[in-house]
């Protein structure tokens, strides 16, 4: 049987007070959810909200703040959602992209965040966990971050458009490439999200990464790339448990 949702043992344990998940194509939840509505939803915890925003490969983030209500309605683009109400799940949906679930121990505050190279370059995830520090007071050594299933090194071929600000922004572009010919090269997106992580301080050791590619798992992923319009995506989320 295949798994509908992939996690990762090390990132959020039961004591932490987390859940997450990294939807594959046989996640129900990706037919479900209706973007920048609430939607309630119950399991053995009781009632919580499901929360998904439209997303515009930019590197705002909305903050969820305060407790949801069915009448709520977040009309904007966001490619982050960080929440520091117990019950909700934050969530983002990708098809190649990188999701990148991030949560602090202490403060107890999470975030999903929506990284395609776009996002990525302009550094989405560190501004969103900065975010996090001048929000919620949050210390770098406190957050875990993981970095869920997208498009691969292996796969992941970008032209020009991609590789000149990669290399305006990056003294240490090369190592984030390969099968390097002439304009275009295979690009490692996690990698270059990893890197960013640490720069900011987050703990390498902090730091999980699924290492599955959309784009050649076809029994579990949807793939833009592969094929060649958004037949669906995967929802990945991260709940703060109500009984905090």
């Amino acid at each position: 049987m295949t798994a509908s949702v992939i996690t990762v043992p090390a990132f959020g344990l039961p004591h932490d007070g987390v859940r997450h998940f990294f939807g594959t194509r046989h996640h129900t939840g990706t037919l479900v959810y209706e973007t920048g509505v609430p939607a309630q939803t119950r399991d053995v915890s009781g009632q919580s909200w499901m929360l998904s925003v439209k997303q515009v490969h930019g590197t705002d983030a909305l903050i969820v703040d305060r407790p949801l209500t069915g009448s709520d309605r977040f009309q904007g683009g966001w490619d982050a959602l960080i929440t520091d109400q117990p019950g909700v799940t934050v969530a983002v949906r990708t098809a190649d992209c990188v999701p990148v679930l991030v949560y602090d121990r202490r403060r107890k505050v999470a975030a999903a965040i929506h990284a395609g190279w776009r996002g990525a370059l302009a550094g989405i995830v560190p501004k969103t966990i900065q975010l996090m520090i001048a929000r919620f007071s949050t210390d770098e050594a406190d957050v875990r971050v993981s970095i869920g299933p997208s498009a691969g090194s292996c796969c992941y071929e970008v032209d020009e458009a991609v590789l000149e600000p990669l290399r305006s922004g990056s003294t240490e572009w090369s190592s984030l490439l390969k099968d390097r010919r002439g304009n275009r090269a295979k690009l490692d997106l996690k990698a270059l999200v990893k890197r960013q992580a640490a720069q900011i301080g987050i703990d390498r050791e902090h730091i999980t990464t699924v290492n599955l590619c959309t784009i050649c798992h076809p029994h579990l992923f949807f793939s833009y790339r592969r094929e060649g319009r958004v037949n669906g995506t995967m929802l990945n989320g991260i709940t703060l448990m109500p009984h905090w």
